[in-house]
């Protein structure tokens, strides 16, 4: 079309299919949403809140056997239906069910889930995660032992899940394919926008979060984008796409290009939050240095557009990764440091009281996520669990790293401990079990309690190790002995060495917390040389002290383990201990673990 019709054309066209859009009475996400809530089972349910859905699911039946109902009574049925289905209660609340960090998720049908940069949302009784495939994480799956820095658009993936553990996929409701028709009267510079005929004509496509609009019945994507027929501040804005079905095809609705209250045309890192009351905010920083942190109210006419910001937040550093979530009546807005897609530690604000516009207290760490940098993610978004014996707060990381395997997958989980004082902690986890319905979690049987055990959470070489403490032993004046090694074992990144060309002797070490328990400690070592003394240290409580040599040559990396190690809990230090004449000997360390077997 974009070569048979003059500008002029192109833009009456395109009004015209907006004006007919907008006429329609659509009823396809309706019979979509009694289609599915039509499987679900009484028996599984409690009475009352099945009888309030059983009639909202009657009434929706109702409004689709009229010949041509108005748009006002489909949207109320759909309101009605979905209203209900978030109220059920099953009568049978399940068992803790595993989330595995570390690797690579899989959905249902057992294909890789690629999503990044998004958010879960409960429409009715359903989780939908939303996010994006880029063609780099599809390559970084296939070998991950070959990064790769490709962000180029795939598709806005959606995920459906009853648990927020088990993950079926549902579509894929934007591709490059999909069209866009943006009037001129949206351009900023020349016709950087309104030449962009689909998506493929983007430059950036990603951070994006999803409201359903009780006005309009439609569910509403927005993201961050930028044309690639233009380049800088005003090359970029947010997109808004549409659909009848939060796993319809979503098709251009709207794009914004400037945030009345920052000065700025685009966003920095952004996520979409909704509140209690259902109303929708957008959350993000400015774009250039992300200095501020600001909050805006979505559109409550249509979620097609974003209101006056407000400034919550300054840090001269920049942050990034914004995200928010609500606990106790307040608003707790996370960021990272601006450490280039990469691991970092996660920083908090908390408003001081309900006003989600603030104010809010000054920046600190989060409490928990300096040992290993986030559990080497970087803040992506929450997800708010309201159980019927407690609430919990999921932190969601994305790991994009460049896709180079600074840790290994691209998502990780991990729930947060909101305390009645309102400080909070993060719980670094490499597998733990959540129950949805309860809302209950506990810490899983095969979590890795070693904090950066593959040494990946810091970005670059360098001396101190993030989560580990190198110390000197008595007599020794060369405290430069330990720094971060590339690469690690089995290709992967990074990896713990102790080496000096002059004499030393001390250890690289961390102190965790376990439960009491029988262990399991391991790792992978590679000694070049030959050192005076190489071994790992475990101690617990006293007499709970156990060695393992690591003093021979190896030319490869090679495993090591100790078995049945008895610890009481509490405080268990973990040292990796060497020392020498100097030269190239060395030693290096990688995959630690510390796992218990037997309660």
């Amino acid at each position: 079309m974009a070569g048979e019709l003059s500008a002029e054309q192109r833009q009456a066209a395109y009004a015209g299919l907006d004006a007919a859009v907008a006429a329609l009475v659509e009823t396809r996400g309706l019979r979509d949403d009694v289609a599915e809530f039509a499987t679900r089972d009484r028996r599984d349910y409690e009475g009352r809140a099945w009888k309030r859905f059983a009639i909202a699911l009657e009434k929706a039946r109702a409004v689709l056997r009229v010949a041509g109902p108005s748009k006002k009574t489909v949207v109320a049925a759909k309101n009605g239906l979905l209203d209900a289905a978030g109220g059920l209660t099953t009568i049978s609340r399940g068992g803790l069910e595993t989330i595995q960090n570390n690797t690579f998720w899989k959905d249902t049908d057992g294909n890789p889930i690629y999503s990044q940069g998004g958010g879960v949302f409960r429409f009715g009784d359903t989780y939908y995660w939303y996010g994006v495939q880029y063609t780099g994480a599809v390559k970084y799956y296939s070998n991950p032992t070959n990064p790769n820095s490709d962000t180029a658009f795939q598709a806005i993936t959606v995920y459906s899940s009853q648990d927020l553990v088990h993950w079926k996929f549902e579509n894929n409701v934007a591709t490059p394919a999909t069209a866009v028709h943006i009037p001129t009267s949206k351009d900023v510079t020349e016709d950087w926008f309104s030449r962009m005929d689909t998506l493929a004509d983007t430059s950036w496509l990603g951070r994006l979060g999803v409201t359903y609009n009780e006005n309009t019945g439609k569910y509403t994507i927005i993201s961050q984008t930028g044309t690639r027929f233009g380049s800088g501040p005003t090359a970029g804005g947010d997109i808004f796409l549409q659909s009848d079905s939060p796993t319809g095809d979503f098709r251009y609705a709207n794009i914004q290009a400037g945030f009345e209250g920052t000065g700025y045309q685009s966003t920095g890192d952004q996520t979409v939050f909704t509140d209690d009351d259902g109303s929708d905010y957008l959350v993000f920083s400015n774009p250039s240095g992300r200095a501020n942190a600001y909050v805006a109210k979505i559109s409550d006419a249509d979620s097609l557009s974003v209101g006056p910001a407000t400034r919550i937040g300054y840090v001269p550093a920049g942050r990034e990764g914004n995200a928010m979530f609500k606990a106790d009546g307040h608003y707790y807005v996370a960021s990272s440091d601006l450490h280039g897609w990469n691991a970092s530690t996660t920083h908090i604000i908390r408003s001081a009281g309900t006003d989600i516009t603030g104010p809010y207290s000054a920046d600190a760490v989060l409490d928990g996520s300096q040992q290993d940098y986030s559990h080497v993610t970087q803040s992506g978004f929450f997800i708010n669990v309201t159980g019927t014996e407690q609430d919990t707060v999921l932190y969601a990381g994305d790991r994009w790293s460049d896709f180079a395997w600074n840790g290994l997958g691209y998502n990780d989980w991990v729930p947060i401990t909101v305390n009645l004082d309102g400080t909070t902690h993060f719980n670094s986890l490499s597998q733990w079990k959540l129950n949805a319905t309860s809302g209950k979690w506990a810490v899983g049987e095969g979590n890795n309690y070693v904090l950066n055990p593959d040494f990946a959470a810091d970005r670059a070489s360098v001396p101190t190790i993030t989560g580990w403490a190198a110390s000197a032993d008595p007599g020794t004046t060369n405290t430069d002995f330990v720094t971060n090694s590339l690469p690690g074992a089995d290709e992967t990144r990074w990896s713990g060495k102790l080496r000096s060309a002059t004499a030393f002797s001390g250890a690289l070490s961390q102190t965790v917390a376990v439960p009491a328990g029988t262990y399991r400690f391991a790792l992978k070592s590679l000694l070049t040389g030959q050192l005076d003394h190489a071994r790992a240290h475990i101690t617990g409580a006293p007499g709970e002290d156990y060695t393992l040599d690591l003093n021979a040559p190896t030319a490869t990396w090679t495993d090591h383990g100790l078995e049945s190690l008895q610890l009481t809990g509490g405080e268990v230090s973990i040292r990796i201990e060497a020392g020498g004449t100097g030269s190239a000997n060395s030693i290096c360390v990688d995959a630690l673990s510390l796992m218990r077997t037997t309660d």
